[in-house]
């Protein structure tokens, strides 16, 4: 069962009732659905708000994560997203999402507010494998947001062997480095 604090068009409400009710003031976009206007954005209600378009079949990942966990302040554009589960999908993904067909394990995985999302750690080790501008700040937003998940993250990375491991390291090795710097000149200050 969904959130009762969500709605969907066409569930309990119409397109054209949400879109008066987001005019009025009383409820605000969230993914892919409406929340009120006065509840509290929570990491539930952000997984909650993609139960449609994940499914049980389907894992947010990167960016997706990411806002989900807290580390972004809005939704990507296009919600990146891999299996969830062992065996193919034979149904092509929506085009509105960027799909990549390998498998995400148990051990990475946390359910939330319904959907399947890359835990914290696993989340920012693939933040970071990417490397470009977009990911490398929504990997420092999420450090920020979760202190431990980067030791974690260097932890996961230096156990296994994955591409653009080397630059994930260096990367996550020196927003550590840049945020107790940061920290230090703060306490000193």
């Amino acid at each position: 069962m969904g959130s009762p604090f969500l709605y969907f068009a066409d569930d309990r409400l119409s397109n054209a009732e949400l879109t008066a009710a987001c005019l009025d003031g009383h409820l605000v976009s969230l993914g892919d659905a409406y929340m009120p206007a006065d509840a509290v954005e929570t990491p539930a209600l952000r997984a909650g708000s993609l139960v449609r378009t994940l499914g049980d079949t389907l894992a947010a990942t990167h960016l997706t994560a990411a806002w989900i966990h807290g580390g972004l302040p809005a939704p990507p554009a296009r919600h990146t997203v891999q299996r969830a589960v062992s065996r193919r999908l034979h149904v092509v993904p929506d085009r509105q999402l960027v799909y990549r067909d390998l498998a995400v394990t148990a051990e990475d995985l946390h359910l939330i507010g319904g959907v399947h999302v890359t835990t914290p750690e696993r989340t920012l080790a693939d933040l970071a494998r990417v490397g470009d501008a977009e990911h490398t700040r929504a990997a420092r937003l999420l450090a920020g947001s979760d202190p431990g998940a980067s030791t974690r993250a260097i932890a996961r990375l230096e156990a296994g062997t994955l591409p653009h491991k080397h630059a994930a390291l260096a990367c996550l090795r020196e927003m550590m480095t840049a945020a107790l710097q940061e920290d230090v000149t703060r306490y000193t200050s």
